[in-house]
């Protein structure tokens, strides 16, 4: 995935259902269960799934007659993609910007400040 593409919010759901899947993949029916009630129809959830395919973010092969799919970006990976934007679209681009808002706006503990410290170290 050489350009940055963003998921839609209903691709996404999807993506979250795949990434934590225990086999990190999955046939339509398996992604289908992830869902909470009321369920996308099979059909549109295929949609997606092809839409994913498309993009880049999902691998599909075939297993007998049927697709399965697994994904070719990671959760992390994505994160990465979606934290950059974030940082460039409301801080100009400036990390300490980013890191000073995430730090005033979320109360930390000082456990959780220590390991912040540790990590940036």
């Amino acid at each position: 995935m050489k350009e940055k593409k963003f998921l839609t919010k209903a691709e996404h759901q999807v993506m979250l259902i795949l990434w934590n899947l225990k086999e990190k993949g999955g046939f339509t029916n398996d992604i289908l269960k992830g869902y909470e009630e009321p369920k996308p129809a099979y059909t549109t959830l295929a949609t997606f799934l092809k839409i994913l395919v498309n993009k880049g973010f999902v691998k599909s092969s075939k297993v007998g007659s049927m697709l399965y799919f697994t994904p070719k970006v990671s959760k992390m990976d994505y994160c990465k993609i979606v934290m950059e934007k974030a940082c460039d679209d409301y801080f100009d681009g400036d990390i300490v910007k980013f890191f000073q808002f995430l730090a005033k706006n979320n109360e930390l503990t000082a456990e959780q400040k220590e390991e912040v410290l540790a990590a940036l170290k």
